[in-house]
């Protein structure tokens, strides 16, 4: 795993290309969907016209007139009919019957995809853009932080982090190793707008007595994988995140996002989510670099 941008080249997988292209239009953007069922709809129609074109027997279609042929088809499958051009022959009546059982399968997967991606529910969650390390209490401490996007709160939401480190084994095999990063806290009753999560590297943590210059040649991962319930569909929401060795920041922490207005009312500032600010190093914890990058 040696860096952010690295791929993953997988031999000998075993596709299922519609199956695969379902599950991918629900992950893409909405104008992605959007173009791929314009893109089938345009397609079968010209597929049509070419077989009203070989075949004859639209009337009022011009002679050989692809353009005719294919507004025809459009036509037919939107269960349009005009009635300016219509089939008069039993090859034409033939396809139309082809192109109406076409008609109703493509426009009942359209629909379950659309209803499928408008009912999926989906966080809007954001991760600071690095984590850092400083002494909380005299105890060296993991800290990233993350918010909700919206307004609304996930409830009973749970936090799991994973250190995910290449390692050799004693027989000499290399292999990366998954070691769990227990936060203080794994669980809130309600995920609104910033939540703060810190990892102790006492001697429990995989992160005991290492120094930056050991996550790089361990190619060391850290993932981070929140789960709850959206308030507002009580479906099931997840994200996702990844710190790289060089996302971690030893000797800082993240600048205060919180203030109290003079009112008393509370000012969160999101300007500052990613902003970071050096510590001074304490006797239990001299850094082995310090500062940001």
């Amino acid at each position: 795993m040696p860096g952010a941008n690295y791929e993953i080249h997988v031999l000998g997988e075993r596709r299922a290309p519609l199956r695969d292209f379902y599950h991918a239009l629900l992950r893409r953007p909405w104008r992605h969907t959007i173009a791929a069922i314009s893109g089938v709809f345009l397609a079968a129609n010209a597929l049509f016209a070419i077989a009203y074109v070989v075949s004859g027997g639209v009337a009022h279609a011009g002679p050989r007139s692809f353009v005719d042929a294919f507004f025809f088809s459009v036509q037919t499958m939107g269960t349009i009919g005009y009635g300016a051009m219509y089939p008069e022959s039993s090859a034409a009546n033939v396809l139309v019957v082809a192109e109406s059982i076409t008609s109703l399968t493509l426009t009942a997967l359209a629909t379950g995809l659309v209803f499928a991606k408008f009912s999926r529910s989906t966080a809007r969650l954001v991760f600071t853009r690095q984590a850092v390390i400083s002494p909380i209490d005299g105890v060296p401490t993991l800290m990233f932080r993350l918010s909700n996007q919206r307004g609304n709160r996930i409830v009973d939401a749970h936090i799991t982090c994973v250190l995910v480190r290449k390692e050799v084994s004693g027989e000499g095999h290399t292999f990366y190793r998954m070691l769990d990063l227990h936060p203080t806290r794994e669980h809130a009753l309600s995920l609104s707008r910033s939540w703060s999560v810190m990892h102790p590297i006492d001697q429990r943590s995989p992160l005991h007595g290492k120094t930056p210059d050991d996550l790089a040649a361990d190619e060391t991962e850290i993932g981070v994988m929140v789960v709850g319930l959206d308030e507002t569909t009580m479906q099931p929401v997840h994200a996702s995140h990844q710190y790289f060795a060089h996302q971690v920041i030893w000797g800082a922490r993240h600048a205060d996002i919180i203030t109290e207005a003079p009112n008393g009312d509370l000012v969160l500032d999101l300007d500052k989510f990613h902003d970071t600010a050096p510590t001074a190093p304490c006797a239990s914890f001299p850094y082995p670099r310090a500062g940001g990058d």
